[in-house]
Parts: C-alpha cells; structure tokens; sequence
C-alpha cells in the first residue's frame, strides 16, 4: 500500500506491506493534524503556541517526551542543540513574524531568554506534567526535532498496527523498517545541496536501509539574502545569530529519525570541524553515522562521511 498526502508545509509518503490489505490513510491523517494541535508553531492555537504565550504550561504525551528529549540532546550537544530560541528564530525571519532589525543589542536581550536553564519540566497538584519558564519571555521552538518526531509516531502506529515492513517519509525524513516485499532492503537517495533554494533537487547518494531511520539538514533551500549577506536559517545558541561556516548538509543514519533530527542540527550549528572533534570525543556514545557535505575555503564541493556512514553507501549518482 503506498499513501501519499500533505502536512506541516510539505509532504508524505508512506510505502508499508499489510496481509490486511488495509488503508490506513484516515489513520495517520489524524495522528498528523493531533501533533500539529500540539507541537506546531502554525497553528496559532495549538499547545504549543499557548505555552509560548503564557496561557498554559500543562503538557500534554507529545509535548512532554518533545521537551524530554529535547533536553537531553541539549546536555548531549553541550548547548548546541537548543529549542529555547523561539524569540531568535522569529526575529531573524525565520518564523511566522516579520524580521527584525537585528544588531548586537536586540541579540543580547533575546539571549537572555535562551539556554536549556531557562525551562524545567515538574507536575502541577494534580500530577499533570508542566513546563516551568523562568523568563516568561522565553519561546519554545521544536522545528528541530519536530518532523522526525512525527515520522517516529506514524512508524509506531504501524508497528501496532503489526505492520512492520514499511517506509515513511515525510519531507525528506525517513524511517525504514523491515524490508521490501521481495526482501531487499529499502533505497533511500541523500540529496545533493543545492547552489540555491530554486534548484531542481539532485540525489548525490543512495543508501539501504533496515531498521534504521535517515535525516538530512542544510541551510541551502532555507535562507534569505540582505545587502549581499546570505543568513542561514540555522541560528548557533551561543551567538544568537545564523551559523556561518562552510557546511551545507548533512545527513545523520540513527535508529530513530527523532534523534537523527536532532543530531543533524547539532551538526550544522557546529559546522565540520567542530562536529568531526565532537565525533572523534564520542566514539561510543553512540556510533555516529553520518556524512557531510560542504564547499571548502577552495570554493571546492567535498564531502565527509564517518566509516559508520560508509557501511550504508549503496550507490553514488
């Protein structure tokens, strides 16, 4: 069976082999229009948006295991992965409001409202699970880890539904379990980056999957240029502006597409240098499975992929 539809600004495509023969498209509609009600920075009355805006701090299943491992690859990246900078992303135009005039001032009094220490999770008297803001200014923006997050939750669905040869992928984030029906392992093309946001997109290489999930994050389609100045939509917690280095992608093997999200963005908040250090210092912690893609100081396309990485390479285009 092979559905295909729209959610939160992009596609769908779920392949999955069921004895049952049934559509389950109604099914997994509704598990993506409930995240969206929850998680989703779109939707201005979602759980989200409401804790944003200091109507709520109650947590509903999805939001409490989003800020649980969102803070948890915090500690993991030493601060490089960080969703408190809600109020960053939206003043550097990258959110649903409009771009600000950003100098060194506006960035210092947003950054104090950014940092793993500015949330804690608790349960109010009734032992409901609650996020506790220490700036109420603070904005929590899960775009990170959101997307992977939700193709977790459609693998897992199927999974109940004892389902478990299928392949979702949604926007590009995939997870792939099982196999094919004549036994082969899932093909999932990696992107080549594009030279701008308009580019026909181009598979640089194609990997098997099984039993593994593949993201991939660049700066190279989401961007604005000013002044001749190009500003990546990746923004570096510690310096409160968009990342400026010579990585353009990257793409992160993990078992779960949650994690690779996140790990990705890590990644592209480092740039290569910091992340191949950051890789060589974590050696078992776990394997990491990735490869980079980036234009050297040579102006030369080059990529960078870890032995883990490697084992996966099927074929390159």
């Amino acid at each position: 069976m092979r559905l295909e539809g729209e959610a939160q600004g992009t596609y769908y495509s779920i392949i999955y082999y069921d004895e049952k023969g049934r559509n389950l498209q109604q099914q997994i509609d509704s598990i993506l229009t409930a995240f969206d009600q929850s998680a989703s920075l779109w939707v201005d009355n979602s759980l989200l948006r409401r804790i944003n805006r200091n109507e709520t701090n109650l947590l509903d299943s999805i939001l409490l295991q989003l800020f649980e491992q969102s803070l948890e690859m915090n500690a993991y990246s030493g601060g490089a992965f960080d969703v408190t900078v809600g109020k960053l992303v939206n003043a550097w135009g990258f959110g649903f409001e409009h771009r600000q005039d950003m100098t060194d001032a506006v960035i210092d009094s947003l950054r104090r409202f950014t940092g793993a220490g500015c949330i804690t999770l608790d349960v109010d008297s009734l032992n409901r699970p609650i996020v506790v803001k220490q700036h109420p200014e603070t904005e929590i923006d899960f775009n990170a880890i959101a997307q992977g997050y939700v193709v977790d939750l459609i693998g897992q669905f199927l999974e109940q539904m004892d389902i478990h040869n299928y392949l979702v992928d949604v926007g590009g984030e995939v997870i792939a379990r099982g196999h094919k029906s004549n036994g082969d392992q899932w093909s999932v093309g990696i992107e080549r980056p594009a030279a701008d946001k308009l580019a026909k997109p181009e598979v640089e290489t194609t990997i098997s999957l099984e039993d593994k999930s593949v993201v991939t994050s660049g700066n190279y389609r989401k961007y604005y240029e000013k002044d001749g100045v190009k500003y990546a939509h990746t923004i570096d917690p510690a310096t409160g502006r968009p990342v400026e280095h010579t990585l353009l992608s990257v793409s992160v093997i993990d078992d779960y597409a949650w994690r690779a999200d996140a790990l990705c963005t890590m990644f592209m908040v480092m740039g290569l240098e910091r992340s191949l250090r950051f890789i060589d210092d974590h050696p078992d912690d776990p394997q990491v499975q990735a490869v980079f893609f980036i234009y050297d100081q040579e102006g030369e396309y080059r990529t960078f992929a870890t032995d883990a990485f490697e084992h996966y390479i099927k074929d390159k285009q």
